[in-house]
């Protein structure tokens, strides 16, 4: 069953995350190490604008889902990327999302809890769809799980590299 966020609990995460990075911004100054600080600036820079693109991709159920993932209990660090500032295509976000939700549950049933286990999702908008890469790194224990959920997937999903500890996934969603 999934979680309903509300608000304040949206808030909640949101304004924990921030404080986690103000007091690393701080703590580096204190230390008087300048240069790594402003690098921890400009690292969140960058996130921030991703966020932005991913906001203002008219894709709401996939936006909502990778925003709220690392607050959830997954086994895995989420990370993503927009490419680039296309206007926004057409593509059915209620399936993407439903996708995207049993990939995760997947993943984190088939990978090796405590590890470093990294999911990456490339977002690369164009005219006639939009290319999803995910790319996993960390240590996979139970391949037959994913090799399934590959399987039976409905979405054009091209595998481009899968191993132990990495899985690199190619997801292309037409326009509508």
């Amino acid at each position: 069953m999934e979680k309903e966020w509300d608000i304040v609990e949206v808030l909640r995460h949101s304004r924990h995350d921030w404080l986690n990075r103000l007091q690393l911004i701080k703590g580096n100054l204190d230390l008087n190490r300048i240069d790594r600080a402003k690098a921890y600036i400009n690292e969140i820079v960058i996130e921030v604008q991703h966020e932005s693109k991913l906001s203002n991709f008219h894709l709401p159920k996939f936006a909502s889902l990778l925003l709220k993932s690392n607050w959830e209990s997954h086994l895995f660090q989420l990370e993503y990327e927009v490419l680039n500032d296309l206007e926004a295509v057409k593509i059915n976000d209620h399936i993407l999302s439903n996708w995207t939700k049993a990939f995760f549950s997947v993943l984190d049933q088939a990978i090796e809890a405590f590890q470093e286990n990294h999911l990456s999702i490339t977002i690369q908008p164009q005219s006639d769809g939009v290319r999803f890469f995910f790319d996993f790194s960390g240590i996979i224990i139970k391949k037959e799980l994913i090799e399934q959920f590959l399987e039976a997937s409905e979405n054009d999903v091209m595998v481009k590299e899968f191993s132990e500890n990495e899985l690199g996934l190619e997801v292309f969603m037409s326009v509508m």
